[in-house]
């Protein structure tokens, strides 16, 4: 009986404990802010610099002879957990080889599905998508978060296979 009696003080003694130390780490943080982590948007809209971790969409990485690294391999669909991304490919002919190879036609990207979750740009192989740094989505139709990633007449990098 005298034991469980210690026990029960002892234990309210160990949470009351535990509650101060929490409360004084807490109370160090809000006192001694090491910096600001809320932004005051949109009044700071040409001021704000996102996080570098951030996520905001993908896109598919072009140079400035509009060619990219894309070799319609599927990869980044198959990864996606709820299908965000489409790739429509196509055959053509390889100029070095002959022989026929697969190229992407179109790359769908359905921003409304995405989960952000970043699995689809680390299955790909040549590094062709990446995810940016927009965050301003907000649109009237849903239509207009169907984005089609590769340019009217891009094509794939020499050397990429």
């Amino acid at each position: 009986m005298l034991s469980s009696i210690k026990k029960y003080f002892s234990d309210i003694y160990n949470g009351v404990k535990s509650l101060f130390t929490g409360m004084k780490v807490t109370g160090h943080y809000v006192t001694h802010p090491s910096e600001i982590i809320t932004q005051q948007y949109p009044e700071n809209r040409d001021t704000l610099k996102m996080f570098e971790r951030f996520r905001g969409e993908v896109v598919l990485i072009h140079d400035e002879n509009n060619e990219h690294k894309c070799t319609g391999c599927s990869a980044c669909e198959l990864a996606c957990p709820n299908g965000t991304i489409e790739i429509i490919s196509d055959k053509a002919i390889d100029e070095e080889t002959g022989k026929p190879k697969k190229i992407i036609d179109t790359f769908v990207y359905h921003l409304q599905m995405c989960t952000f979750c970043n699995l689809c740009i680390l299955a790909c192989p040549t590094d062709a998508i990446k995810m940016a740094q927009t965050y301003e989505h907000s649109v009237f139709d849903r239509s207009e978060l169907t984005k089609v990633l590769n340019k009217p007449g891009s094509k794939i990098m020499q050397g990429i296979k």
